[in-house]
């Protein structure tokens, strides 16, 4: 892929103001910060649960203050003393995705989630929100943090093994990703361990990571579940397991997740990470991915490793869904706004997307995507992120927007 083609994405979708130094800032070290994020349709709103001090920090340490995609939410790190801005991190979440069910019309649920940012020197102020379709805010919730404070908990060594599959540096060097084992009972340890050697085929023979394997470690982690597999709701399957995934979220039978971000991350406290594969052993098809959050995927089905593929997708590039199968009530993307995914546009601001690639390798504006029928555009007819069939890989669009925000977590 050719350099300009990188920093045509990085102009598209980033937002420097200027640049922060890391360790003027922030010690080598990850402050994470437990959320509950709780509500309904028609009223938000975010509550502190916990402050968490874990060794090493995984994530990038450049473009500190940048915004290279919005995301459905949006945390902001300020230097207390001058408020400067000094960190973002930008997300999705899966209590944004709730929101758009018919559920959330009429009952309120609660949602755990965590956030790791770099851990600061001295006194800062978190901002984190939630955004509405229109990417005006919905609630948000400032704090102050002392890093002195003495109730942040120190988290690290949990007892659970794990062993890297791949390094190729430091993680201040590279992307750090975590395989963490759901529904593996402690016979079943050894399955693990050869299904995550899969998924790091299935991963790497995909471009554009195959260019990119160099710059990934991976850890595969292993904690043990009584049962084996995951729940089934639509099958009155219920097990105990390490995370407590279960497909039929918002009742879509193929809809595999985690309902607690906390638990997730306390199993991940020894171990540096940056992004989160969760990987559930099962036949059954499913999986999700949420941009900067986790995705998860069945082990063994015929298709795991393309749905593998596909929600890291979701999950590492933030890239949208381009089925049509319209399985929200609400619209998701409206016409007078355009989305913030990299492969997804209304026509709204379509200079912003992929107009400069029209006519190139295929590419063009096909309607159909982002779960509607009408109004919401793909780059190709057919792309890893709308079908999951073996012969299926990403589309230009897709494959572009990979490189981008590769660029973006590693350059220095």
């Amino acid at each position: 892929m050719k350099r300009f083609f990188l920093l045509a994405a990085y102009m598209a979708f980033a937002v420097c103001c200027h640049a922060v130094d890391f360790d003027t800032f922030f010690e080598d070290n990850t402050l994470r910060i437990d959320y509950i994020f709780s509500g309904d349709h028609d009223k938000q709103s975010i509550s502190l649960s916990r402050l968490c001090k874990k060794s090493v920090w995984a994530g990038r340490r450049a473009h500190l203050d940048e915004e290279y995609l919005k995301g459905d939410g949006q945390l902001y790190v300020y230097d207390h003393a001058t408020q400067q801005l000094i960190y973002v991190h930008n997300f999705s979440s899966l209590f944004s995705e709730w929101l758009m069910t018919d559920e959330a019309q009429h009952t309120s649920k609660a949602f755990a989630t965590s956030y790791n940012i770099p851990f600061p020197k001295r006194t800062i102020d978190v901002k984190i929100r939630l955004l509405d379709h229109h990417a005006k805010p919905l609630t948000e919730l400032s704090i102050m943090v002392d890093p002195t404070d003495i109730l942040i908990r120190r988290i690290g060594e949990n007892g659970i093994p794990y062993k890297y599959l791949l390094k190729n540096g430091s993680p201040s060097d590279c992307i750090d990703l975590a395989i963490v084992a759901e529904g593996y009972t402690d016979k079943e340890m050894d399955k693990f361990y050869r299904d995550c050697d899969n998924a790091v085929e299935a991963l790497f023979t995909n471009e554009p990571f195959t260019q990119l394997k160099g710059k990934f470690n991976i850890v595969a982690v292993a904690p043990t579940s009584m049962d084996s597999g995951p729940s089934v709701p639509h099958d009155s399957i219920w097990t105990v397991t390490a995370l407590g995934s279960h497909f039929d979220t918002f009742y879509s039978d193929r809809y595999l997740t985690i309902p607690d971000d906390h638990k997730l991350h306390d199993i991940l406290s020894n171990v540096p990470f940056e992004h989160i594969i969760t990987l559930v052993n099962t036949p059954v098809y499913g999986g999700g991915g949420i941009f900067n959050q986790w995705l998860t995927f069945s082990s063994d089905n015929k298709k795991s490793a393309k749905v593998f593929v596909h929600e890291f997708g979701h999950a590492y590039a933030g890239l949208g869904d381009e089925y049509d199968t319209e399985e929200y009530i609400e619209e998701r993307y409206p016409a007078d706004a355009e989305p913030w995914e990299p492969n997804l546009t209304t026509m709204k601001d379509f200079a912003k997307k992929w107009e400069d690639m029209v006519g190139k390798d295929g590419v063009g504006v096909f309607e159909g995507a982002g779960y509607m029928k009408k109004g919401c555009y793909r780059p190709v007819d057919v792309c890893l992120m709308r079908m999951v069939r073996p012969t299926d890989n990403f589309c230009p669009v897709c494959i572009r927007a990979i490189l981008g925000i590769t660029d973006f977590y590693t350059s220095k």
